[in-house]
């Protein structure tokens, strides 16, 4: 893939920030989810680009299955979780799914085909922020993202997720030597399910303990973004998408006011070229 091919395709993204982790079920989607959700109630305009191919969760978060694809002479279109407004942007390899069970059984170089495509024949538009979720570990469709993006984006960033546990956060440990080795810049970590919110009374119970993640993030240099507790009614949310628009519901919910000083965190940090480099 060349760099010109690249350009076309992101000449209008100005910002790229990849969500890692080293371990799954820390919840990496979600938090996905809810940083694109917060920055396109700040006024931005986001897409959000899956490239989990073996388990791609994203349509299901913007309550977006069954939808499809649309391709035009310029490449495919992405589905837009705000309807005409176009503002929040989603492409994924489960829109090309007949259904949510199907496995997808591909070998690297055809995972590799698959994320270029992403980069090079997806019209993505005027973008603010282009959010990738990526899957845990440090596989070929990490080296693939970064690789396809380098030449065009030499200046992408990371958030990385972590629960606060020391199982989950030895594996976040991982990634940011990963980072360090492939010169991704960090933005800062957030510690999700930190503590698990009562749907009858609202307390917040420290269940799984907390504070790992920003001990992780001391003990590395990096930037701390913030804590994000298991919240029930955001299960619901994401379950019941039908009387009112993600975009709504997610704004009149707690979880807006948790994430909303998360994603001005990250914005901050972008535009004054805040980020951590790991040597």
């Amino acid at each position: 893939m060349s760099a010109d091919t690249s350009a076309t395709a992101l000449s209008r993204v100005k910002n790229i920030v990849l969500v890692l982790s080293g371990k799954g079920g820390v919840g990496k989607s979600s938090v996905t989810t809810q940083l694109a959700l917060s920055l396109r109630l700040q006024g931005h305009k986001v897409a959000v680009c899956d490239v989990d191919l073996t388990g791609p969760s994203i349509p299901r978060m913007f309550g977006l299955e069954g939808r499809q694809i649309h391709a035009s002479s310029a490449g495919w279109i992405p589905v837009y979780a705000d309807g005409e407004e176009k503002g929040l942007g989603v492409m994924s390899l489960g829109f090309l799914l007949k259904d949510r069970g199907n496995s997808v059984v591909w070998r690297g170089p055809k995972k590799t085909a698959m994320i270029k495509q992403f980069f090079t024949d997806v019209v993505w538009g005027e973008v603010d922020y282009l959010l990738i979720d990526t899957p845990p570990g440090t596989s070929d469709e990490h080296i693939t993202t970064i690789e396809s993006l380098r030449d065009y984006f030499p200046a992408c960033s990371a958030v990385l997720v972590t629960t606060p546990q020391d199982v989950a956060t030895a594996d976040v440990r991982k990634e940011l030597n990963f980072c360090r080795k492939v010169g991704l810049r960090i933005l800062g970590v957030v510690e999700n399910m930190s503590g698990f919110v009562c749907p009858h009374c609202s307390d917040c119970t420290n269940i799984f303990s907390s504070g790992g993640g920003e001990k992780m993030a001391q003990e590395f240099g990096v930037d701390f973004l913030g804590r994000v507790p298991i919240d029930p009614k955001f299960v619901l949310m994401i379950e019941e998408q039908n009387k009112k628009s993600l975009l709504t519901k997610y704004q009149e919910s707690a979880l807006c006011d948790v994430f909303r000083p998360i994603a001005e965190g990250v914005v901050r940090r972008v535009q004054n070229g805040e980020t951590t480099v790991i040597v």
